[in-house]
């Protein structure tokens, strides 16, 4: 099973603590050999005069992209990434174990599309179906999916594109955000429906987090503590590195550190966090929540792990 790396916070910050023990699994701890990807939205002083009355023209955001093939435990790639301390408000990482689609750049994850406008950033963990697959084929052949389509071979970008091109043929603009938040969460139960589907989307303001299966996450805040990788003989005390005013939440299949207390997304519960707290929350009415054997063992048996 692939796995996902989410941050999302109230203040520039880079991830290289978490991606230190997250990068071990792409080929040390675990098996996601067949590459890895990060994007990372900073804080941009670029400005769009035709975009200057917009209410987020004071949120605006560039993206940083990092793509490689190779297992990221090994990765060059990933070496600079933990030596580089990128600041960002959000950042979207993926190590791939490659089940649709051979090991090259064009199926690596993240995947980006333009949206109205603005950079989205998507990664996704799990398998859709065959039923699925082929409908969007269909679609694409009919000209029926014109606004995106996959450049590489995966089932993700697939499911990805699906949703972009339902997000621009519902609307002409931009809907308000508890409208936009609503549609989203209805179009990713919908792909749940059809295969296995855990995923993390972000626009640079906002991060959406949807569970199909696995996903935890843990917000660190005022009074910092330390923390402790699971995958690497590395601990840092936060309070050390960070202001009291400092707010991050990270996002990742299965927890990272040992010692802090990490919050499970329920089976289908999609959660969207901005300045690192909660904005948006739909929780399925009967929330269930699965062990970390038992997810593991249902992306087997659909064939998105060996």
């Amino acid at each position: 099973m692939c796995q996902l790396l989410g941050m999302n916070c109230n203040t520039p910050t880079d991830i290289g603590f978490s991606f230190a023990g997250f990068r071990k699994r792409g080929g040390m701890t675990d098996s996601h050999e067949d590459g890895f990807g990060i994007a990372f939205f900073e804080r941009s002083e670029c400005s769009n005069n035709d975009k200057a009355n917009d209410e987020t023209a004071n949120d605006s955001t560039g993206l940083r992209l990092f793509h490689d093939n190779r297992p990221s435990h090994l990765s060059p790639v990933a070496d600079l990434v933990n030596n580089y301390p990128i600041k960002a408000m959000n950042v979207i990482a993926h190590i791939r174990k490659a089940t649709q689609g051979q090991n090259c750049l064009a199926n690596t994850h993240p995947f980006v599309r333009e949206v109205w406008g603005e950079q989205w950033v998507f990664a996704h963990n799990g398998q859709m179906n065959s039923e699925f697959i082929k409908r969007c084929q269909r679609l694409q052949d009919n000209g029926n999916a014109s606004h995106c389509q996959p450049v590489g071979s995966t089932d993700s970008e697939m499911a990805f594109c699906y949703l972009v091109n339902r997000l621009k043929s519902s609307f002409k603009s931009r809907p308000d955000d508890k409208t936009l938040f609503n549609f989203l969460t209805t179009q990713c139960r919908y792909l749940s429906a059809n295969g296995l589907f855990n995923c993390l989307i972000s626009n640079g303001r906002w991060q959406l987090a949807y569970a199909g299966s696995l996903l935890f996450y843990l917000t660190r805040k005022a009074p910092f503590g330390e923390a402790k990788l699971a995958d690497d003989d590395m601990a840092i005390n936060f309070g050390d590195v960070t202001t009291d005013t400092d707010k991050v939440t990270i996002l990742v299949t299965v927890p990272l550190t040992e010692n802090e207390k990490w919050q499970q997304l329920a089976v289908n519960e999609c959660l969207i966090f901005q300045d690192g707290d909660v904005i948006y929350k739909d929780s399925p009415s009967q929330r269930k929540f699965l062990t970390v054997d038992e997810g593991i063992a249902i992306a087997r048996a659909v064939g998105a792990s060996v």
